[in-house]
């Protein structure tokens, strides 16, 4: 079984275990007040102080990614109960993995107090990371607890926009100058003691900080000791600026393999460094939020938040959906002449509207990709337009004429075999620009094209297949 699977099988056993003994609490709980006894408060206290103990000692030895997943499948009372019980040291390594709808709910339960002692056991960069989600004031508190250097770091994160390689950078870094032998920096590094986390290499850089090349661990070990850092480093690396899309970054690590890269400012002084953590993380943000727009929720849904919060949360692109759906029956509606003549058109119409909008979202997805590698430019798009209005017109004319004679085997009349044909051929040319424009569109807008793609591509292609066939019918079918 791979590593992964019995992971998972195991974080499953102690999430068990947890709902196991929050369930024996509360079936004791219930029993214990029913029962009339003296000092029925201090027995009641320590029959529940009895599971929360074992429940205590059970977080102690989880990695806060476990605790995370725990705290994101628990309704919100036990979500509460076991928060509680958490290390106040391991608060925000634990709220940097929930995810952020979840993080909203637990820091409301958080005192000012708890959460500087939590900032005291966190870096710089990730409280930059922590403080959207917290109220003003809490804000203030905590930025007033910190010391100077990294109250001006966790500022200088905020000040990048999100989505750039500034906001997730990391400032904990080990830099040397080239001038030294390679014995000096071991020494260095043995003084240090220890070495921020996903380190493969060292940053050399001059006297203004410069970042003049790379030292990689590997090559520290394997060379003379006497040679120095400027006859064995890398002078040309692959290195960011701080305002650099993210997303650039993320295909750069998969192209080139990294692990760790420096990010440079506009003056090229090295400020920090990007790490295949921190990209992994932002790259599976970026996916659960795409998934998201594509199903129509326009921000991260708690799984157990409360009713009200969770419907607002859906009724915008439901409210469109409406809209679109009364459109679509409108354009049936100018045709009910027309069906009422010939009743096999009722039963043909989900056809040419269901293939036609999955042809539209197999070229939405293409483009979409495209417009995420940065692929599509306009070089290639008038090929790239061609090659999908080849390719719808081929698929039309192949599962038109598979349907044309289906319905002829049906209903034999050859009339409606060549509508439904020629129809079919249509709207399959139609989902295929949809797919095209729609994405293109929304990214000109600076509109995120995955949000509201497949709405209007459902629109389109319902609509619009619709009118084809129908509009075909009435004029063939009389």
């Amino acid at each position: 079984m791979p590593i992964q699977e019995i992971h998972k099988h195991h974080l499953q056993e102690i999430f068990h275990q947890i709902m196991t003994l929050l369930e024996k609490q509360e079936i004791v709980n219930a029993l214990v007040r029913r029962q009339d006894m003296p000092r029925q408060n201090l027995v009641e206290s320590l029959v529940a102080r009895q599971h929360l103990v074992e429940l205590e000692q059970k977080l102690k030895q989880l990695h806060p990614a476990d605790i995370a997943y725990i705290l994101e499948n628990l309704p919100l009372l036990q979500r509460t109960m076991v928060w509680d019980l958490v290390e106040v040291e391991r608060y925000g390594a634990v709220l940097l993995e929930v995810s952020d709808a979840v993080r909203e709910t637990l820091i409301e339960d958080l005192e000012r107090d708890e959460l500087i002692d939590a900032a005291e056991h966190m870096d710089s960069d990730e409280i930059a990371d922590l403080v959207p989600d917290l109220p003003k004031d809490m804000v203030l508190d905590l930025l007033t607890s910190l010391n100077n250097e990294d109250r001006a770091q966790v500022q200088e994160v905020l000040a990048f926009p999100e989505g750039t390689v500034g906001a997730l950078m990391d400032f904990d870094i080990v830099t040397v100058r080239e001038d030294i032998k390679l014995e000096v920096v071991l020494r260095y590094l043995r003084l240090r003691g220890e070495l921020p986390e996903q380190t493969d290499q060292l940053f050399v850089v001059d006297r203004t900080g410069t970042l003049q090349g790379l030292l990689p661990l590997k090559d520290i070990l394997i060379h003379d000791p006497e040679v120095e850092v400027n006859d064995v480093m890398i002078v040309e690396p692959i290195f960011f600026h701080t305002d650099e899309d993210a997303r650039d970054v993320a295909q750069a690590f998969e192209r080139y393999d990294l692990i760790s890269a420096p990010v440079v400012n506009i003056h090229h002084r090295l400020v920090g460094c990007i790490g295949i953590d921190m990209v992994m993380d932002f790259v599976s943000e970026i996916n659960q939020k795409e998934r998201l727009g594509q199903a129509g929720l326009h921000e991260e849904e708690d799984l157990f938040a409360p009713i009200w919060k969770s419907a607002q949360n859906r009724w915008l692109w439901l409210a469109l959906n409406l809209v679109t759906a009364f459109i679509a029956s409108r354009v049936i509606g100018l045709f009910e002449e027309t069906i009422s003549m010939l009743v096999a058109l009722a039963s043909l119409m989900p056809i040419v509207a269901s293939i036609g909008g999955n042809t539209g979202n197999q070229t939405a997805a293409l483009i979409v990709r495209g417009l995420a590698l940065k692929q599509i430019n306009t070089t290639n798009f008038l090929h790239l337009l061609y090659k999908e209005v080849g390719i719808s017109l081929l698929n039309g004319l192949l599962l038109g004429g598979v349907v044309g004679l289906f319905a002829y085997l049906l209903y034999q009349q050859q009339a409606l075999a060549l509508v439904m044909t020629a129809a079919m051929m249509l709207n399959l040319l139609l989902a295929a620009l949809a797919g095209i424009f729609i994405p293109m569109g929304l990214h000109k807008l600076g509109r995120d094209p995955i949000m509201g793609s497949s709405v209007l591509l459902t629109f389109l292609t319902d609509s619009m297949g619709f009118f084809i066939f129908l509009g075909l019918a009435s004029i063939f079918l009389r």
